[in-house]
């Protein structure tokens, strides 16, 4: 049997212009579905977040053990390109995974930990405190959220974090322009 030959490409000529109309090949591919046998993918994708729900709460605690271990592996180490590798994949991935799972708050903190690690010139220089506040804020939202004013005073601790952080990387980077602009662009992670 052979193929149906498409139809061409039909041009119009009108006095001030041209309308071209391509032939639209996959219209004999359509199919009409009827409205109670719709798919909603977005719906589906809902529930299985909700089937999975139950689960969050481990995964974060699996990400945040990933995280202090990568913190503890550098105290006792050193920052070797390894450890600050393994470290900032850990706090990446809390910032990744956190406003999903229910934590938007250690997303925020995670965030502000990346920036330093990505932005700070030496690591070595970098106040441990910095280093230590931040892992343990999200340790601490992560594993204590359990009330309702616990998410008010998380969100002010990521925000304060950052705050600071911010401030220390202005300074540390004073002759590098290329960090100040990424440093001073505003989060991309919802509040």
């Amino acid at each position: 049997m052979a193929k149906q030959k498409a139809p061409g490409i039909e041009v119009k000529t009108y006095a001030t212009h041209h309308v071209i109309t391509q032939p639209n090949p996959l219209k004999k591919v359509l199919r009409r579905v009827d409205a109670k046998d719709l798919d909603d993918p977005v719906a589906r994708a809902e529930a299985a977040l909700a089937g999975l729900s139950g689960e969050f709460r481990s995964w974060m605690d699996t990400e945040a053990g990933r995280l202090s271990a990568a913190y503890a592996a550098i105290q006792r180490s050193g920052f070797t390109d390894t450890a600050c590798d393994e470290l900032f994949r850990a706090a990446h991935d809390i910032k990744g995974d956190a406003a999903t799972f229910g934590f938007p708050s250690a997303a925020a903190a995670a965030d502000s930990l990346c920036r330093i690690i990505e932005h700070a010139p030496d690591l070595e220089k970098v106040p441990a405190e910095l280093f230590t506040h931040h892992i343990n804020a999200i340790l601490a939202i992560v594993h204590d959220r359990t009330k309702l004013d616990t998410v008010a005073t998380a969100r002010e601790l990521s925000r304060r974090l950052r705050k600071v952080a911010d401030e220390y990387l202005i300074h540390v980077n004073q002759d590098r322009p290329e960090h100040l602009e990424a440093i001073l662009a505003p989060s991309i992670i919802p509040d």
